[in-house]
C-alpha cells in the first residue's frame, strides 16, 4: 500500500515536471525557439558592430588626413564627389553596369 502511494506521488511529480518542461520549451513567452532566434540575431548584430566600428575608424582616419591639408581636401573632393572647377570638364568612365570604374 505504501509503495503504491509512493509510486503515485512519484508519478505525479514526474508528470508535473514533464508538463512544466513542455510548457517552458514550447508555449512560454521565452520558449526554446525564441531563445535560439534571439541568440542568432545577437550574433548577427555583434558582427554588425564590428563592421561599423571598422568603418568609423576608416572614416576618422580619412577625415584626419583630408582636413589637415588643403591640397588633399581638393583631391578628395574631386575623386570622391566628382567636384570640378567652373572651367573644367569631367569625364567619368563607367562599366557595363553604369558604375564608375574607380570608387
Amino acid at each position: 500500500m505504501l509503495q503504491k502511494l509512493l509510486r503515485s506521488v512519484r508519478n505525479f511529480y514526474v508528470a508535473t515536471a514533464l508538463a512544466l518542461l513542455t510548457w517552458m520549451t514550447f508555449f512560454d513567452a521565452n520558449d526554446l525557439p525564441s531563445q535560439v532566434q534571439n541568440w542568432l540575431k545577437l550574433r548577427e548584430l555583434e558582427g554588425d558592430i564590428k563592421f561599423y566600428q571598422a568603418e568609423i575608424r576608416d572614416v576618422q582616419t580619412e577625415r584626419r588626413e583630408v582636413l589637415g591639408n588643403d591640397r588633399l581636401r581638393e583631391k578628395f573632393a574631386r575623386e570622391k564627389y566628382l567636384m570640378k572647377k567652373p572651367t573644367e570638364d569631367v569625364f567619368v568612365i563607367v562599366d557595363e553596369k553604369n558604375e564608375p570604374l574607380e570608387k
